[in-house]
């Protein structure tokens, strides 16, 4: 018997590599419990009946281009399409030989916090059927852990990588930007938007980085990475510099259960020998989400306009002009929060209004940028909460965007510079996980693993939902 619950991915290759199991029996086993669970959590949009590969089957975010395999990104205006081609991303998987489960459920093109805004219904946490998963990527963050999936590919725009992971206990990775491509991912904010992996574990991360890392010709924006990614293995934390944002720290909203987590977490570091002081990123939290609330609607404005029910996707029936044929598929395809933003951004893009709004958001990037290179001057690596609050009842902050926002309000300033951030589970409030957030400079992943790995084994979370247990 396989227990898809415990089995990390780095044991799954043990067992294929000793024989120990098939890569038809580990398939198998990661069906049945998608079988067994999904059906109360709704990870997944769908599956696949003959995945190619026999290695570690991966599940990815349905954002993420697939050959011959649907992809909507959870909207309805892209019900029933099919790409003709995989996301480099996706082949590189499948050039690993990782068998593809199937599609997770997501924010209707990576637009949320909460997984919530899906056109095909929201995800369940696996800790606690009432409640979000956090957003966009739920999906992918529930499959992982629940045991739907060994490992997972989300994309991060604003922390839809980490806050799902912080929500969920698992461990999620927003990468530096261009060190993975984009080329086959459906489009949100071009200069945000990234691909990460999801994982059970610090090590596994850093494995499914490896394969999915690096230059790629079919994107101008991918770079070659400066160093090879390394299996993070020191257990301690001698000689690495640690900063505590105290604007990260200290913001408002930031559950008392979560700040006594991370707390203890940062004190962990002290113990392991790292080198701890304060610092502090005024502009970057103040103006962050604000920054983030005009560049990503500008960029999602642009990116999706080509909706427009000619190429792909649904069209509306009985319209008699071409005209009356976009308006009419956008009206029904789009979700509230795609319009909200499609709205925000065109107005932000306008005529008259274009270098006050996004052109002046362009300008605090590039001030939040320089306050985080400042930071890391003195510091190897910033730690803070990854969200503000441990995963909140469904339903709670649907009617209310505001406050949905402010669900990434920790997560977006490293975002805006480009920085990688890695979420590892700290520990529980409420009797859910909470995550601590590591931000370490442009290509410091293998450090960030390095932190993160020593911390994992110091802290020793049980990856594993309570109530699954």
């Amino acid at each position: 018997m396989i227990d898809t619950l415990r089995l990390t991915a780095e044991e799954a290759t043990g067992l294929l590599d000793r024989g120990e199991v098939s890569g038809a029996e580990l398939l198998a086993a990661y069906r049945a419990a998608i079988t067994a669970r999904d059906p109360e959590l709704h990870a997944f949009l769908r599956t696949v009946d003959e995945p190619e590969g026999e290695g570690v089957p991966i599940a990815l975010k349905d954002v993420i281009g697939t050959k011959g395999v649907q992809t909507t990104a959870g909207s309805k205006i892209l019900l029933g399409y099919e790409p003709v081609y995989d996301a480099t991303v996706a082949a590189r998987c499948k050039d690993a030989g990782l068998p593809l489960l199937g599609k997770t459920n997501t924010d209707e093109f990576a637009m949320g916090s909460s997984t919530e805004n899906s056109a095909f219904g929201p995800t369940h946490n696996p800790w606690d059927l009432t409640r979000v998963p956090g957003g966009s990527g739920g999906g992918s963050a529930a499959a992982v852990s629940a045991g739907l999936a060994p490992w997972a590919l989300g994309s991060d725009t604003g922390g839809s990588i980490k806050q799902p992971a912080a929500l969920t206990g698992t461990v999620g990775l927003r990468p530096t930007y261009g060190t993975v491509s984009r080329y086959g991912v459906v489009a949100f904010a071009s200069s945000l938007d990234q691909v990460g992996p999801v994982t059970k574990t610090v090590r596994d991360n850093a494995l499914l980085y490896r394969i999915i890392a690096g230059r790629d010709p079919a994107d101008s924006t991918t770079v070659e990475l400066p160093a090879p990614i390394e299996l993070p293995e020191r257990e301690d934390l001698k000689g690495l510099r640690v900063g505590v944002p105290k604007e990260l720290n200290e913001a408002e909203g930031i559950e008392p259960g979560v700040s006594e987590q991370v707390q203890r977490a940062i004190e962990l570091c002290r113990e392991l020998g790292a080198e701890v002081a304060d610092c502090e990123l005024p502009r970057s939290v103040e103006y962050g989400l604000p920054c983030y609330y005009l560049i990503a609607p500008a960029e999602a404005s642009s990116n999706l306009a080509r909706y427009d029910s000619v190429r792909f996707g649904h069209r509306a029936e009985g319209a008699k002009t071409y005209d009356e044929m976009v308006e009419r598929t956008r009206d029904e395809g789009f979700g509230d929060e795609p319009k909200r933003r499609i709205m925000l951004g065109t107005y932000a893009l306008s005529a008259g209004y274009y270098e006050a709004f996004y052109g002046q958001a362009q300008k605090v990037r590039t001030v939040i940028a320089r306050e985080h290179a400042a930071a890391f001057e003195r510091f190897d690596v910033l730690v803070s909460p990854t969200s503000p609050t441990v995963a909140f009842e469904l339903g709670a902050r649907t009617e209310n965007p505001l406050a949905m926002y402010l669900s990434d309000l920790l997560t977006i300033p490293s975002c805006m510079a480009g920085l990688p951030g890695l979420s590892i589970p700290c520990g529980l409030a409420e009797g859910l996980p909470v995550g601590l957030q590591l931000v370490g400079p442009q290509f410091s992943e293998n450090t960030l693993f390095a932190v993160g790995h020593a911390l994992e084994r110091a802290l020793e979370f049980d990856f594993v939902p309570e109530r699954l247990r």
